[in-house]
Order: C-alpha cells, then sequence, then structure tokens
C-alpha cells in the first residue's frame, strides 16, 4: 500500500497500491447489509469520475506519468463480514 485516505481538492481515494508498473486506486463502500443492494452500487458516474480525476492528481504529485504506468480502480464491497473485490471495476 502506498497511500491511504489521500485527499485531494477533487475528493479522496480509500487506497492506493503499487505492484511494478502498476497502480490500482481502490475505493471502499461498506454497508451492514445488502438490504439496498451492494455498496459497490454507490460507486456511481459521479463518483468514478472524482476518482479519476483524484487518481490524475496523485500521478502527477508523484511524478509518474499515466501513459508510463498500468492505472487500474477497483472497488471494495463490505457487506456486513463479507468482502467482495471487483478487480478493473470502471
Amino acid at each position: 500500500m502506498v497511500a491511504r485516505n489521500w485527499v485531494c481538492p477533487a475528493g479522496e481515494v480509500d487506497l492506493v497500491v503499487e505492484r511494478g508498473e502498476l497502480t490500482v486506486f481502490v475505493e471502499v463502500k461498506a454497508r451492514a447489509s445488502d438490504r439496498f443492494g451492494s455498496p459497490a452500487l454507490a460507486v456511481d458516474e459521479r463518483k468514478q469520475k472524482r476518482l479519476r480525476r483524484c487518481a490524475a492528481t496523485w500521478l502527477a504529485e508523484q511524478g509518474r506519468r499515466a501513459s508510463a504506468r498500468t492505472v487500474r480502480f477497483d472497488v471494495v464491497a463490505v457487506t456486513g463480514t463479507r468482502l467482495e473485490v471487483i478487480e478493473g471495476a470502471f
């Protein structure tokens, strides 16, 4: 893990993880139950745009060119004690 709860003017990224040339920006959503559906549904188009802006800012601040890296956006949905990892969610 490279960063946790990283904040920029566009918003916040829950986790930034790197392995080699891969940078993963992770959004974590948790709910006590799935009564209203998966917590992953909360990562809507507006939230995705915000995360993309944050990712671009993070990469620029770290001196990393997005074109030279593989970038992926994952969502971790926590429902009660169940954990679902959606790699490449958007």
